[in-house]
């Protein structure tokens, strides 16, 4: 019998603000990291732990990609509702870079908040973009995220 597959950390990663810090965990853990981008990314090129995929521009692309390959226990780090929602689905583990856990409990809320604030901007509400990201939201995922890895690993257990 094969062993367990050890989790998969996929990265929403074109305005991902946590990817070094997800490298660093994954190093500490030996997973392997998969960034997908719509533009390429630099700095971790030949990194054994590390594949970076330039998907082709258009709407989607990237979320098609990394929820085509994610399966249960696996980790994606994503600000995009749909797409965690669709790693859900299929057993993964959803973070946001500022550390928030998305799961099957909190993901309808995050869908509905979502539509809600899209049908308010489409009607010409003025809405607060995002707040700006701040060093405990940094920290916050650091943790969170080991914790996950962990979590996943545990999971994953012969």
């Amino acid at each position: 019998m094969a062993p367990p597959k050890t989790p998969d950390i996929y990265v929403d990663a074109d305005a991902c603000p946590v990817k070094d810090e997800i490298v660093r965990v994954a190093e500490r853990h030996q997973l392997q990291v998969h960034l997908v981008s719509n533009s390429g990314m630099f700095g971790y090129h030949g990194h054994p732990l590390v594949t970076q995929t330039v998907v082709s521009e258009g709407a989607d692309v990237a979320d098609d990609w990394i929820a085509e390959r994610i399966g249960p226990g696996d980790i994606v780090v994503t600000q995009d509702i749909p797409l965690a929602d669709r790693c859900i689905k299929r057993g993964a583990r959803a973070l946001r870079p500022d550390g928030r856990v998305l799961d099957t409990q909190s993901i309808g809320m995050a869908l509905a908040t979502r539509d809600l604030m899209t049908d308010l901007r489409s009607a010409g509400e003025t809405t607060r973009g995002p707040r700006g990201f701040t060093k405990q939201d940094r920290s916050n995922f650091l943790q969170v995220l080991e914790v996950q890895v962990q979590a996943a690993r545990r999971t994953h257990r012969p």
